[in-house]
């Protein structure tokens, strides 16, 4: 993987273990040659993963919806930074670039985006990894949510798969490079084929 998706807080969080996983991910990725394709913030998670891959030398790569574009917010020494007319336009840029995603802690935007990524597997519309990096357990609310989606019928465990789970960096990345996505059941393509 050449470019991994990073989605996380515009926040730090209350605890700095969080701020530390950020750090450790950026680092991950750039003694492992890879790219960052992330929301273009400068505050919070989204600043420190890129602030540490600028340090180390690594490649940043930002995408920011017009609308967010203030002084505040956006990073301005990234490798590059791309300006979306819409937040929609946004998402659709950060797929192109990005070979898998990545969820660390956040809030709406962070879980709009992954949820978005697994949509986007269900439907075979990619194939790409989708990863949750389970610091200090933050996730594990959500994924008990998924299995009970399983346990009364609204989603398949072929399709919960999907989403790997690590609170370990080198092991999530290891599950995201086997990763096989799960091949669209027939109803699904009669349905989209309609």
């Amino acid at each position: 993987m050449k470019r991994i998706a990073v989605f996380c807080g515009s926040s730090i969080g209350y605890n700095s273990i969080y701020v530390n996983a950020a750090k450790e991910l950026g680092n991950y990725f750039a003694k492992h040659n890879i790219g960052l394709v992330y929301g273009g913030g400068k505050i919070g998670l989204m600043g420190t993963i890129a602030d540490t891959l600028i340090e180390n030398n690594g490649e940043v790569i930002g995408v920011i919806p017009h609308l967010l574009r203030h002084k505040e917010v956006v990073h301005t020494t990234i490798t590059k930074m791309i300006v979306t007319k819409k937040m929609s336009k946004r998402k659709v840029k950060i797929s192109k670039l990005a070979d898998g995603y990545i969820a660390l802690a956040g809030g709406f935007g962070t879980l709009d985006e992954i949820f978005e990524a697994l949509t986007l597997g269900q439907l075979s519309i990619e194939s790409k990894p989708i990863g949750l990096l389970n610091t200090n357990r933050y996730f594990d609310h959500i994924l008990l949510q998924l299995d009970v989606m399983v346990k009364e019928g609204f989603l398949k465990q072929n399709n919960r798969d999907m989403l790997l789970v690590s609170d370990n960096i080198e092991e999530l990345i290891t599950k995201m490079k086997n990763y096989k996505a799960p091949e669209m059941s027939k109803v699904v393509n009669t349905v989209a084929s309609k």
